[in-house]
């Protein structure tokens, strides 16, 4: 590195938005007599986030343009044996990046939720919740050492159960949020479990001390089996990631989720916390490169999760539940992508992802408030001539969901499915298919979305639960553009969302951005040295990919939509009718929320309830501690029998003890 980042400065990254959410917290609510207000409170904690803006991309230009970097402690904590915990950072250029997406997408959600929780009681509440998560992002990507890494993957799993059940009142939010702190506990414990393996065995949290022993960590075995070390250290931090970044079948909690307030489904279930997973494989690509049994575990998971969530985003009519499943879908596309050893792309998809999916989202939350706070897609229809910023804002998102060429999302989403397709694991073949399928079912249940909300005849009149909502709004009222600090954010985010990918395409992939940082065995993961060969510009890959098979299965997808939902509309109800089991199949999630619900919980329960009587009550109170007091009582009775005071006793006693000594001798000299 030619220079050395500032420490404070670096300090002030996360430090800012904690400040704001901590002042906010206190000052803003009941709880400090609510002395700022609802300005104060917003400003406060806006200008955080953008302080932590503002030094993130000047970190970012530090190290790209001059090659600077920082990796040291800032703080330690406590040193156990040879094991020290401590506080520090590593900056390098996927930290920087990191840093400028969580921040840029955190900015943008900010200013959005001045408009769409106006009207909400847990105002101020809400700005410092959503600035705590920031700061506790920021600690995540930062971290140069596990310990700190998974403080901050906790720090978020909090902070995330929180916004969730915002709304604390409602049965659904709780149920929600309690499902999604539930679930990311199982994905924690392999999170754990991989992290004590890597201390046992490393004797370090540290990165760069652990990645110099990954040969050492590759050659030993697992104890008392045949497994490599390595594989099930990767195989324990992959189960974290799945169960942070939704994969199948920890993937339950993700869609429950949208029970909160819109703006966190685009900070948290979007562009930052759900890419921890993706961020966290990426980190340890070190490790992940010295195992192909992991890696080829990570591609199976990853292909599932992004064919089979697409699916089901196919039958959803909340309009918030469709993106949820298309951010369960690209977060599958990003996993299949580590799986193939094509890290610096999947990182790169998960960039261009938070834009235009936080984009999506955002615009999404507008259209919920100009259909006064109708969510169902089905009585809709016609809303473009009304919001017309909305409109093509979420045209421009959906267009780079889908891969279309020239769009940020089309550059990442082709990478992955070329990546797949060169890779040499026995389970690319499947991958391949699934990346290449969902292109199809992307397309198609986005522009089912499109063209059911912005196209067509006009529905929001005929909706049977809305003749009168909270706000007082009657069922015929028109829809109306949203103000300008929720339409703001949606321009700014649709920028990136078309332009970023042609701009960072083959600095990010095949330049000197992540040189050093992530690290791949080309020999035996060639995946990402035959990419560069097939590709050699923006301009290019963007010409190439209208003759492409990616384009042509999302054309048919968008065209499908528009045929059956804009020409026949009749069409899907015939399908549902005659495809009946299978669309009961959907409906019901795969049945895994059954499955979780009625088996896995029912069957703790009784495990718990058995170990309760049983354990608990039956050997633990009766057998250890009252069975206890009850056999010294009898061995109290009859040793008091003994020591009667009576002659004739002792004697008795005498003769029965020489009695059985003479037995026993006789018995041991047989």
């Amino acid at each position: 590195m030619s220079q050395t980042l500032s420490a404070s400065m670096l300090l002030a990254v996360p430090l800012a938005p904690l400040a704001g959410s901590v002042l906010v917290g206190v000052f803003g609510t009941a709880f400090g007599g609510n002395l700022i207000g609802r300005r104060g409170s917003h400003s406060l904690t806006i200008l955080g986030v953008l302080i932590a803006f503002v030094l993130s991309a000047m970190t970012l230009q530090s190290v790209v343009q001059d090659g600077a970097g920082f990796n040291d402690t800032i703080y330690t904590w406590m040193v156990v044996g040879g094991l020290k915990m401590e506080v520090g950072f590593l900056i390098d250029s996927l930290t920087a990046m990191m840093m400028c997406v969580v921040t840029f997408v955190s900015l943008m959600v900010h200013i959005y939720t001045i408009g769409y929780m106006e009207e909400d009681d847990g105002y101020n509440r809400f700005f410092s919740y959503i600035s705590l998560f920031t700061f506790s992002m920021l600690m995540l990507v930062m971290s140069n050492n596990l310990l700190q890494l998974f403080f901050g993957w906790e720090a978020v799993g909090l902070v995330s159960y929180l916004l969730i059940g915002f709304w604390y009142k409602k049965d659904t939010a709780i149920f929600a949020n309690m499902k999604a702190f539930l679930v990311n506990r199982v994905g924690d414990f392999g999170f754990i479990l991989g992290i004590g393996l890597i201390a046992a065995y490393a004797g370090s949290f540290n990165y760069g001390e652990i990645f110099a022993k990954a040969n050492e960590l590759g050659a030993i075995g697992f104890p008392g089996t045949d497994w490599m070390l390595i594989t099930v250290i990767c195989i324990c931090l992959f189960i974290g990631a799945m169960g942070k970044s939704a994969q199948f079948p920890l993937h339950v909690w993700l869609p429950d989720s949208m029970e909160g307030p819109t703006p966190i489904s685009a900070l948290i279930h979007a562009a930052t916390m759900v890419t921890a997973g993706i961020f966290m494989v990426s980190r340890m690509s070190p490790l992940f490169e010295l195992s192909d049994t992991a890696l080829n575990f990570v591609l199976v998971i990853g292909a599932i999760t992004a064919l089979f969530m697409g699916f089901l985003g196919i039958i959803q009519n909340d309009i918030k539940r469709v993106i949820a499943y298309s951010t369960l879908s690209q977060l599958g596309y990003m996993t299949v992508a580590l799986g193939a050893s094509a890290y610096s792309v999947a990182v790169f998809h998960l960039m261009t992802h938070a834009f235009f999916k936080a984009l999506l989202f955002l615009g999404a939350g507008s259209v919920i408030i100009g259909m006064h706070h109708n969510q169902d897609i089905r009585w809709m229809g016609g809303v473009r001539k009304y919001m017309p910023i909305t409109w093509i804002t979420f045209l421009l998102g959906s267009l780079a969901l889908i891969g279309t060429p020239f769009f940020s999302g089309f550059y990442s989403k082709d990478a992955i499915i070329e990546a797949v397709h060169f890779s040499q694991l026995p389970a690319a073949g499947f991958a391949h298919f699934a990346v290449l399928a969902g292109v199809f079912v992307t397309a198609f249940y986005s522009f089912r979305v499109y063209f059911l909300v912005f196209h067509g005849k006009e529905r929001y009149d005929q909706n049977p639960d809305a003749h009168h909502d909270d706000h007082g709004h009657g069922h015929d009222a028109k829809p109306h553009e949203s103000p300008w600090v929720v339409w703001l954010p949606l321009v700014l985010l649709a920028v990136p969302s078309v332009v970023i990918g042609a701009m960072t395409l083959m600095p990010m992939l095949f330049g000197d951005f992540f040189k050093g940082v992530i690290h791949v065995d080309a020999a035996r993961h060639p995946a990402m040295a035959e990419l560069a060969k097939t590709i050699h510009g923006w301009m290019e890959m963007g010409m190439h990919g209208f003759v492409a098979a990616p384009f042509w299965l999302g054309l048919a997808g968008v065209a499908l939509a528009y045929y059956m939902y804009m020409v026949n509309p009749a069409l899907p109800t015939a399908i549902k009718r005659a495809f009946q089991p299978v669309y009961t199949l959907l409906e019901n999630k795969y049945y895994l929320d059954w499955l979780n619900e009625n088996v896995i919980a029912r069957g703790a329960r009784c495990l718990g309830t058995a170990l309760w009587k049983g354990g608990d009550q039956g050997v633990i109170d009766g057998a250890i501690v009252n069975g206890s007091w009850k056999l010294v009582g009898r061995i109290a009775g009859l040793v008091r029998w003994f020591q009667s005071g009576y002659i004739y006793h002792y004697a008795l006693v005498m003769i029965l003890g020489v009695f059985a000594l003479m037995t026993y001798f006789v018995w041991l000299n047989k």
